[in-house]
């Protein structure tokens, strides 16, 4: 069954652009030219997936945001912004969205992100079904790994046995990020955006990241199973390895 996706963004040409590539990829597409209109179409319309635009006029993309987790919380959503800001970031992190992209945003980042939203609202659907203890409501807030480690993103805390460690408020975010999206390779400017909330040069990102990176691998020497599974991807970013 394909999966409804909707586009809303105030440019024409932006949202006819990011429509016709998601067609080519086989989805059911509508688009919507601002943030009123996108409301009033997720309540009358089943929607899998929104892209919505960051900065538009009258109603943005955040507060579609906050309102579509109210009327349709099955509904991902992947938030595109050519400004990045502290208040832009942290909130979006707090709405739980699926992902925050900067534009330009090349097509095939944005298909990739489609298809790990969808194949993510699909497992948070079946985990809800099966009566899983993951909450799912708030993302993933605890699991265990096979040697034992169990992670609590909510307290950020990680133990294994009489083994505890704490994350700062930072280090936790950045855990987060990276654990609900494993497989994705996240550049040093995203994350320094979805984790310090400001943006920055390409430049400069690494310089900013490479600190909070090593101390988080420090604390998480103790736990290798987790610990391993941080990759550094040269001259790019990060990325989580999940279950092979």
């Amino acid at each position: 069954m394909k999966s409804n996706i909707l586009v809303v963004d105030d440019e024409p040409v932006a949202r006819q652009s990011l429509s016709d590539i998601l067609r080519l990829e086989g989805y059911i597409v509508n688009s919507v030219p601002n943030g009123q209109a996108a409301v009033e179409y997720v309540r009358t319309h089943p929607v899998e997936l929104m892209v919505v635009d960051l900065r538009m006029p009258g109603m943005d993309g955040l507060e579609v945001v906050q309102v579509v987790n109210q009327v349709s919380p099955e509904t991902e959503v992947i938030l595109l912004t050519a400004f990045g800001t502290t208040e832009s970031a942290i909130q979006a992190l707090r709405l739980r969205i699926h992902d925050y992209l900067l534009k330009p945003v090349p097509p095939a980042q944005v298909v990739n992100s489609v298809k790990k939203g969808l194949t993510r609202r699909e497992a948070r659907l079946k985990m809800r079904g099966g009566g899983a203890s993951i909450d799912v409501d708030e993302g993933i807030a605890e699991f265990s790994l096979k040697d034992g480690t169990h992670i609590d993103l909510s307290r950020r805390q990680v133990r294994k046995k009489d083994q505890i460690i704490h994350l700062t408020p930072a280090e936790g975010r950045l855990l987060r990020v990276l654990i609900e999206n494993p497989g994705r390779v996240y550049s040093h400017r995203e994350l320094v955006l979805l984790v310090q909330g400001y943006d920055t040069s390409q430049r400069e990102a690494p310089e900013i990241l490479r600190p909070l990176v090593s101390r988080l691998r420090h604390k998480l020497d103790a736990f290798p199973a987790l610990s391993d599974r941080i990759v550094s991807v040269r001259g790019t970013g990060y990325l989580y390895e999940g279950d092979k």
